[in-house]
């Protein structure tokens, strides 16, 4: 464990470039650093936020007032002695970059992970909000979850089933507050199956860009290849020169609402499915651009708004992000956040809730 630091801009361990400083940062490499770090804040009666990757936060200018815990523990271990498992489990660390994580299971035929390719961000981040994209999410993978209980002062382990998962959404996010978690996510053990192929293809984009139909499934390798090309045009890998990439990701989640007001929307507005109760899920970027976003909105002043001064913008690429287009605080990216919510509230009477933790700001 790194001694303490006092004073250092939150914004250089984020992917979006904003947030102000930390009181004391600490830097924890491992398990028992994590612990004896988090362990040290609640003793002292300290505030506590807990990150790794920053991906999927925004932190507000004026910084984080107490002890910021970074988690930077890597590695992973793999364990295929157990033939009743139908695959193998990897069991890795909270700090472990995700998609170095994803690109070593594609590389050795451990299949499930392929369709989360190029997500920013480590590890132990993923169960917390359920990472998704292109028709998978974690919850899909994830045997159990070793955290840090701070009520108990324990370790314990979740499995699955134990997490109650939903979309974007778990119990380790229902009992965080303010970036402050009850549970510490300290590794992640995943099951995954043996073979070249990928899991069955369900998001209808990235099976045209497969030349398969949906539900069918494709080599693994390309599965990863045809993400990585999507997710690079829509600036959602991180390249330092390309401003679209410095965002949280998708700011707002898709909505999920009841068939009446599914039914309100235009007949060419996406619906899917989501669940039994006869719930819809909307697409947000559907909305947005419908109620008179376009892509780099807040660029310039010519829709006759320039929400943030042309430092924030929704991204270029597509609607979904809002970007650091280069010396933006967070209350220029929240403007234009802020912005796109009403306007599409205004126009389909449907509120955007906003998918990055919020710590120390608000929508």
């Amino acid at each position: 464990m790194t001694a303490p630091v006092t004073g250092m801009r939150l914004a250089d361990l984020t992917t979006a470039g904003v947030g102000g400083p930390a009181r004391t940062l600490v830097e924890a490499s491992t398990e028992q650093e994590i612990v004896e770090a988090v362990r040290a804040a609640d003793a002292a009666g300290e505030p506590l936020l807990v990150l790794s990757g920053g991906s999927n936060l925004l932190i507000g200018d004026d910084g984080f007032d107490g002890t910021v815990v970074h988690i930077t523990s890597t590695g992973f271990t793999v364990n295929d002695d157990d033939a009743t498992c139908g695959g193998v489990m990897v069991n890795v660390q909270a700090g472990h970059d995700w998609d170095d994580l994803v690109r070593y299971t594609v590389m050795h035929a451990f299949s499930g992970l392929e369709a989360l390719s190029g997500i920013p961000g480590s590890t132990g981040a993923t169960p917390v909000q359920n990472v998704g994209a292109y028709g998978a999410d974690v919850s899909q993978t994830i045997a159990t979850v070793r955290t840090y209980d701070r009520e108990t002062d324990r370790i314990k382990s979740f499995t699955n089933f134990e997490l109650k998962f939903a979309y974007r959404d778990s119990l380790l996010k229902r009992s965080t507050v303010n970036g402050s978690p009850r549970y510490v996510v300290l590794s992640v053990e995943f099951q995954l199956g043996l073979g070249r192929l990928s899991k069955p293809v369900r998001y209808a984009e990235l099976a045209r860009a497969l030349r398969v139909e949906v539900g069918a499934r494709a080599y693994a390798n390309d599965v990863r290849r045809e993400v990585l090309k999507l997710r690079r045009g829509k600036g959602m890998v991180l390249d330092a020169p390309d401003a679209d990439t410095r965002s949280t990701g998708s700011f707002f989640t898709n909505p999920i609402v009841g068939k009446d007001v599914a039914d309100r929307l235009p007949e060419d507005a996406p619906r899917y499915p989501a669940g039994s109760d006869g719930q819809v899920k909307l697409s947000a970027a559907w909305l947005i651009e419908h109620a008179g976003f376009s892509r780099g909105f807040g660029l310039t002043d010519d829709d006759g708004h320039a929400a943030a001064g042309g430092r924030a913008s929704l991204s270029t690429k597509h609607t979904l992000a809002v970007t650091n287009r280069g010396g933006a605080s967070t209350a220029d990216l929240l403007a234009v956040a802020r912005l796109v919510r009403d306007g599409v509230e205004k126009a389909f009477g449907i509120r955007l809730e906003p998918e990055p933790l919020l710590i120390n700001c608000s929508l």
